[in-house]
């Protein structure tokens, strides 16, 4: 990925760091017990490192970043304020670190666990 800049300076980001920050901002969020391994694509699964398994980045013709993140969730969230923190936490960190907007953010719920007995969730407030 380019980003050309007006003082004439120019940006080169592997993908592989865009994978990085999506992967991390996304197991940052309570409620997401991680990317899901169960993809349909068995090809791309044999070609992307294991920790990315769940998180598909393609750029249209303008160069705008489109992001699908596949996770699992626990049973006793709501799903969509978990995806609408999910996608929020994505575009701010991207846009933090490599001061690119992603055009669209898809977070997709693949798989739901229960979670253990006894484990306690603490949200962002610290409840």
């Amino acid at each position: 990925m380019d980003k050309e800049f007006a003082g004439g300076g120019k940006l080169t980001c592997n993908k592989t760091i865009l994978y990085s920050i999506v992967s991390l901002a996304t197991k940052e969020i309570s409620g997401v017990v991680g990317l899901s391994h169960k993809t349909d694509n068995v090809f791309a699964k044999a070609l992307q490192k294991k920790d990315f398994n769940g998180i598909k980045i393609q750029t249209n013709a303008a160069g705008q970043l489109m992001i699908d993140v596949f996770i699992d969730v626990y049973n006793d969230i709501s799903a969509p304020d978990l995806c609408f923190k999910v996608q929020e936490n994505i575009r701010n960190s991207i846009i933090g670190m490599v001061d690119v907007k992603p055009e669209r953010v898809n977070v997709h719920i693949v798989d739901v666990h229960i979670k253990p007995e006894g484990e306690v969730m603490i949200d962002e407030n610290g409840v």
